[in-house]
């Protein structure tokens, strides 16, 4: 098994932007230390501690190396980790103590995008509002103005109120990565929130080769509108051992 040091060995590694993405767990900036990456049987696998408010362990390639890498790894109670959700199957066939525990889907997408207008970067002043709209949009948001990840929040107003935000945020080297969106409800149906976000991608996919994203797999509106934007969709699964699941299902 071989040792990967950096986001540019795991780019060389492996065409995964999902697993690229990880690697910024790699750099000295990232907040939480403690990354690791390794290649096995043209698989890999990043360990990312705190990406994205959870210590994830990205895994790609063949099932075989894939079981490899994880099977070193797995007793670590606090790792989720990650693969997309065709790979699960066959590495489960391999690690039967697994489970699965989760999924979600994953959109990328390379290329450049037309900006539409309607937003630009907030200020730092605005971002207390930005923070306050999502906590009565989005409660769940895997990222809040000020939290370790959070780069640039974009915002759309209407009349002077701030009515969508989006933000730069966990973005990796080789992999933009957009977050934190919401919209208030008020101000719906308006085209906003598609507004803000090609702002961003645009910005993002002029910095980085690629961007992503994470979706609910089941909101099938916001699916299609990611899609409409050029991004793919790819479902993600995250596996656990089957005891940690039993126990957290009751």
């Amino acid at each position: 098994m071989r040792a990967l040091r950096s986001p540019a060995d795991v780019a060389d590694a492996s065409p995964d932007q999902l697993v690229r993405w990880a690697a910024q767990a790699l750099l000295p900036t990232h907040p939480t230390p403690g990354g690791g990456a390794w290649e096995h049987g043209g698989a890999v696998g990043v360990h990312a501690p705190g990406l994205n408010r959870n210590d994830r362990l990205v895994l790609a390639g063949p099932a075989e190396g894939v079981a490899a890498i994880l099977s070193e790894r797995v007793d670590d109670p606090v790792l989720r980790p990650l693969v997309t959700t065709d790979l699960a199957g066959p590495v489960r066939a391999l690690l039967p103590d697994l489970a699965v525990w989760a999924s979600f889907g994953w959109m990328e997408r390379t290329g450049g995008l037309a900006a539409a207008p309607g937003a630009r970067w907030l200020r730092d002043d605005e971002l207390g509002t930005a923070e306050a709209l999502l906590r009565k949009v989005n409660p769940n948001a895997y990222v809040l103005p000020g939290e370790p990840g959070a780069r640039r929040w974009a915002g759309s107003f209407v009349d002077g109120e701030l009515a969508a935000v989006g933000a730069d945020a966990w973005s990796a080297p080789d992999v933009g990565f957009l977050g934190g969106v919401a919209t208030h409800p008020d101000f719906r149906r308006r085209g906003l929130s598609r507004a803000l976000c090609s702002f961003v991608v645009h910005d993002l996919l002029e910095r980085h080769p690629a961007c992503a994203l994470m979706v609910d797999g089941g909101n099938a509106a916001a699916i299609a509108a990611y899609r409409g934007l050029g991004f793919a969709y790819r479902d993600v699964t995250i596996l656990r051992p089957s005891e940690v699941v039993a126990a957290e299902r009751g």
